[in-house]
């Protein structure tokens, strides 16, 4: 019994270290990890840095407007292009392009026939009594 005891123990034993090694070189695996993580994250950062120092080079207020000057053909504005707002045209009146593609195939309201106002309703108007009756029963039939 001694012998199997010992025996047990070295297993747990050499169990135990291949446990610990194996939780160790985890370890150092996301270490590594992180540290690489870390170091492409500064990376990210600088070249975002690098973009908006180009971009704040690029939309220079004097650069735009030499590039202006050489590629558009702008004009300053004369006074005589100066109008009121009642010189302005009206605005085109909005278009409904589905509810005219309606109207084109007949389907409109205009084209629906009215309901005739003589004829019974289709749904039945329900009495006092039989709303009493249908709260007091219940899916089965049955009263309470």
């Amino acid at each position: 019994m001694v012998r199997f005891l010992n025996i047990a123990a070295i297993f747990i034993l050499i169990g135990s270290a291949v446990y610990a090694y194996s939780i160790k070189y985890q370890t150092s695996y996301r270490a590594e990890q992180i540290a690489k993580t870390k170091l492409e994250i500064k990376a990210e950062r600088d070249a975002i840095g690098v973009l908006r120092a180009e971009w704040s080079f690029l939309t220079r207020p004097e650069r735009i407007q030499q590039l202006s000057d050489r590629y558009l053909d702008l004009q300053p504005l004369a006074v005589d292009k100066i109008v009121s707002a009642r010189s302005l045209p009206e605005r085109a009146a909005h278009v409904d392009a589905i509810a005219s593609k309606i109207d084109t195939l007949g389907l409109g309201v205009a084209n629906t026939p009215a309901a005739d106002p003589a004829a019974a309703p289709t749904t039945p108007k329900a009495t006092a009594k039989s709303s009493k009756e249908s709260t007091k029963t219940q899916g089965t039939g049955h009263q309470r």
